[in-house]
């Protein structure tokens, strides 16, 4: 869909049938992938098709609105722009616009490279490449990138550059919900759905808009059959009173039932932390459906960090220590009772991933289909 209108006119709304464009958008959900390019002004009716779409990007000079600056005059007295009422200084960060470029020719670009990694119906399977950067290689430069203090920041995207295939990686919605980068890329060829926290900003906690945009992410993906792949580095979801008034567990519920949910092979590797619902909804709690589940020696992970465990517990020095081993032991307790399928050295996350994912799909024993889902999303 390509958008650039004033939603219906008013005069010829009396004699009109009545608009079934979005009942056909609707019942076309899941079944075929659908994207939205706003090219200019756009509002009403029109403007809903973005929002009821998969993936919807716009070009600089787009705006997308409810109703124009003269009904919001008319309605409320207030004076306003298109580009302050629905630019993408707006659309961009309340989660309606995924990706921006600066002309037109730049948006159905995006919408060119977005369509290349999906089938034409779910009733196909994603498309594979055998040329570039398909085979097996260690990836020792992950060891330069994360490091091996929990504390330190770093940014999940040069790891993700690493381990999928070159130049294969595409971010959507990278101006909204940045705890969590939700990126397509291809490994080994195949294609792929990336859900990775990003330690660079709230180190990484899963805050409102990050759980609603990977929700939305995941299920997209899931419903075209492309595999999920999580990577896992968070100290849990975003606590607080500001979190909390926004609905973070009624977020972080709705990422959960998306990744639980999800019947695609699904793959998780836990790098240096995952802690109490964090690692739930990035899918890490053991046979949740997930094809392989990996961590880095010594992750930590618990309900929460041995250091606020000893102070909600009002743990005493030698307490305190023995929670600070469990902690450190963590990843090989867990491994120990099937809570992961190996411990992995971190050079090697490349063709671990890529033989589990190469498994799995040869696994795949009935013809593709739509998805029929059984649940309700909070």
């Amino acid at each position: 869909m390509i958008l650039e209108g004033a939603g219906f006119r008013a005069e010829g709304r009396l004699h009109a049938r009545t608009p079934v464009d979005l009942l056909a958008q609707a019942r076309c959900s899941g079944r075929v992938p659908l994207v939205t390019a706003v090219l200019g002004a756009s509002a009403g009716h029109g403007a809903l098709v973005a929002p009821m779409s998969d993936f919807s990007v716009m070009s600089e000079h787009g705006s997308i609105f409810t109703a124009g600056p003269p009904v919001v005059f008319e309605s409320l007295g207030e004076t306003i722009t298109k580009e302050d009422l629905g630019g993408p200084s707006v659309a961009v960060p309340s989660g309606l616009i995924h990706n921006v470029a600066p002309d037109d020719c730049g948006a159905l670009d995006l919408v060119r490279r977005y369509l290349s990694y999906f089938p034409s119906s779910a009733w196909s399977y994603p498309p594979d490449t055998d040329e570039g950067d398909v085979g097996p290689r260690p990836v020792p430069e992950v060891l330069d990138v994360v490091p091996r203090n929990g504390r330190r920041v770093y940014d999940i995207r040069e790891v993700i550059d690493i381990v999928f295939d070159h130049d294969s990686v595409f971010e959507v919605q990278p101006g909204f919900g940045q705890t969590v980068v939700c990126a397509l890329a291809r490994l080994g060829g195949h294609v792929v759905a990336v859900i990775a926290n990003q330690p660079r900003v709230l180190a990484g906690s899963i805050d409102v808009d990050g759980a609603d945009k990977a929700a939305h992410f995941i299920t997209v993906a899931d419903s075209y059959h492309v595999p999920l792949v999580f990577l896992s580095d968070n100290p849990g979801v975003m606590p607080g009173s500001a979190s909390e008034r926004r609905g973070i567990l009624r977020s972080g519920a709705r990422m959960y039932a998306a990744q639980t949910f999800a019947t695609s092979p699904k793959f998780e590797v836990t790098m240096r932390k995952a802690y109490g619902f964090g690692s739930m909804v990035m899918g890490m709690v053991p046979f949740d459906g997930q094809s392989a589940v990996f961590a880095f020696p010594g992750a930590t992970m618990g309900a929460m960090g041995a250091s606020a465990m000893s102070r909600a517990k009002g743990a005493d020095v030698d307490e305190a220590e023995v929670l600070r081993r469990a902690e450190l032991e963590a990843s090989y307790r867990s491994a120990s009772t099937l809570g992961f399928d190996e411990l992995i050295d971190p050079r090697e996350v490349r063709n671990v991933l890529l033989h589990s994912l190469e498994r799995a799909l040869f696994r795949r024993q009935v013809p593709p289909e739509p998805k029929a889902r059984v649940g309700i999303l909070p």
